[in-house]
């Protein structure tokens, strides 16, 4: 690492520490041509390859504005469209490779924005697979439902069924 003030091309580390959960490592340096000490930031690069073949660096920006669009008009507020972007952030990286294909940080925001908003989910799902026809959405939708149906725990609020023949549904309160 070169000296910012005397411009000598060797330096040593006096001490190094972790930051930001691992992600970054600050170093403190010390030249041994001018005697001064200077800190260097460190940070692995996660390096996004587009279908184009372009690589460039990861963005939880551009997750954040992907997921805004679609929540727009929907009942999320910023806060858990950051969080959303913080879980697919780390997803990423926990693969632990340099490079990851666009394709994967796509599936790696599914999940949790169904979790989020099935609406949402829907709305990106249909750009990112490239829904060409009503039957894509349908077929999707199909899969929400099934999904839904599933109890989670057994916690789960039970499913209201239609009612028997003879039967009137039951009216909302309120």
């Amino acid at each position: 690492m070169r000296c910012p003030y005397c411009r000598h091309a060797d330096s040593r580390v006096v001490d190094s520490r972790e930051a930001e959960d691992g992600q970054i490592i600050r170093r403190r340096r010390s030249c041994p041509e001018c005697g001064r000490r200077f800190t260097t930031v460190e940070e692995a690069v996660l390096a996004v390859v587009k279908r184009s073949g372009v690589t460039e660096p990861f963005s939880r920006t551009k997750i954040i504005a992907g997921v805004r669009k679609a929540c727009q008009g929907r009942p999320v507020d910023e806060d858990a469209i950051a969080v959303l972007a913080q879980k697919v952030e780390e997803t990423v990286r926990a693969r632990g490779a340099a490079e990851l294909p666009s394709h994967e940080v796509g599936l790696a925001i599914l999940a949790p924005l169904r979790e989020l908003d099935e609406v949402a989910y829907l709305r990106f799902a249909s750009v990112y697979r490239s829904f060409d026809s009503l039957q894509d959405f349908e077929r999707e939708i199909a899969s929400l439902r099934a999904a839904s149906n599933r109890p989670a725990s057994a916690v789960e609020a039970p499913q209201q069924t239609a009612p028997h023949q003879g039967e009137r549904a039951a009216e909302p309160v309120g």
